[in-house]
């Protein structure tokens, strides 16, 4: 891929997110919800990204038939998929990232009719297929729920000794998963000292609050938890880095 392709393929990325979240104002949202088809705010919206695409392709030299279809093919389409939007229910994370996900689809197809060819996508497949790629998808894998499950199971002989956690309901199991996933990235990259700066903050924030309730057995539990969680994920961190390495 050359740096004019790139900057076309991330001129597009801009664009969509310069129309989706700066150009557009919360009203035009609300607006959008209120009176579906018959809102002049969604086809507005959908106007300007089309402009957007235009002066995009324009500026990375397509011709003339590729960048006015492109630019109509994402105004429509953006205006389609925000239409359907308009009558799911809204602030639910799902149908954000899935009108995200085929306005990325559509940019990337426009992206690649620019480019006339498929091969960065050939590529693309070709990678998440590889033993390394699928390696580490196992792994990100594993550091979600099936390792959430194996800790609690090691945890529960003391778990009823623990009456009132005074936490929200599953946010603890979320927190763990989001340690894990950044421990995990940093054993990854071999930023073991970050690892260790991690669990420091994590330290102060946390048992600050379990000192000033005097609760000696929640904070044996924590803390117990807590290094389990790290341990295990530096531990496949570094037996995926070993797997990768002889790949």
């Amino acid at each position: 891929m050359t740096p004019q392709e790139l900057a076309t393929l991330l001129g597009l990325l801009l664009a969509h997110l310069s129309g989706d979240f700066l150009l557009q104002p919360r009203r035009w949202v609300d607006e959008r919800r209120r009176h579906k088809r018959r809102s002049r705010a969604l086809y507005l919206h959908a106007g300007i990204h089309g402009l957007l695409v235009l002066l995009v392709l324009g500026i990375a030299g397509s011709t003339f038939t590729v960048t006015i279809t492109g630019a109509l093919l994402v105004a429509i389409t953006h205006g389609v998929i925000d239409l359907g939007k308009a009558y799911l229910a809204p602030h639910r994370l799902r149908w954000f990232l899935l009108d995200q996900l085929l306005h990325l689809v559509v940019l990337v197809g426009v992206w690649l009719t620019w480019l006339g060819s498929l091969q960065p996508l050939t590529d693309a497949i070709t990678w998440l297929v590889s033993p390394s790629a699928l390696t580490l998808t196992a792994a990100y894998l594993l550091i979600t729920r099936p390792m959430a499950i194996a800790i609690a199971l090691a945890m529960r002989p003391w778990s009823e000794d623990v009456a009132d956690p005074g936490t929200l309901i599953a946010a603890g199991a979320r927190i763990g998963m989001l340690e894990r996933f950044l421990v995990l990235t940093l054993v990854l990259l071999d930023e073991l000292t970050a690892v260790g700066f991690l669990l420091t903050a994590k330290s102060v924030l946390r048992f600050g609050d379990l000192r000033e309730r005097s609760d000696r057995k929640l904070t044996e539990y924590v803390l117990l938890g807590t290094l389990l969680s790290v341990s295990a994920t530096v531990a496949l961190g570094l037996v995926v880095r070993f797997h990768l390495s002889g790949i």
